[in-house]
């Protein structure tokens, strides 16, 4: 029987270590591999940390979703509602544009957040979620059964 935790929490900084601890018990229990765990830790982090961004870079006061469910594996779906071209614009700006100091922090983060994923992430998926609004990040583990 798949199991599924769903959390969605106002989009501030602070809750994103909530996410990752919810997000590492949950692997835990899936049967993810203790070396993987720092990788759920970080992924999951990074993941949230980017939809936080986008949130407040556009004054979104919806809370970001997390979804982590484990059947055949664990996976964790993190869900914004930015609109589409700045959930994804930023991943395809080349490095020397991502250096412009013009560009914000917040927006920054969620760019080179998609870099940083696809380094901890195996099977990684980001797709957009409605008709121009949102973006799911969606990743996969192995579990140990």
């Amino acid at each position: 029987m798949m199991a599924t935790v769903r959390l969605s929490f106002s989009p501030a900084p602070v809750h994103v270590r909530t996410a990752r601890l919810v997000g590492v018990a949950v692997a835990r229990r899936a049967g993810v591999r203790e070396d993987l765990l720092d990788e759920v830790r970080l992924a999951i982090g990074e993941a949230c940390t980017r939809a936080v961004a986008l949130h407040r870079q556009y004054g979104l006061p919806d809370p970001v979703l997390v979804e982590m469910s484990d059947g055949g594996s664990y996976a964790v779906r993190v869900v914004d509602r930015a609109p589409i071209e700045a959930s994804i614009g930023l991943a395809a700006l080349p490095p020397d544009e991502l250096a412009n100091e013009s560009l914000t922090d917040e927006a920054l983060t969620t760019g080179v957040g998609f870099a940083l994923l696809a380094g901890f992430v195996e099977d990684l998926q980001v797709r957009p979620v409605d008709e121009g609004v949102g973006t799911e990040v969606r990743m996969v583990w192995p579990v140990g059964r």
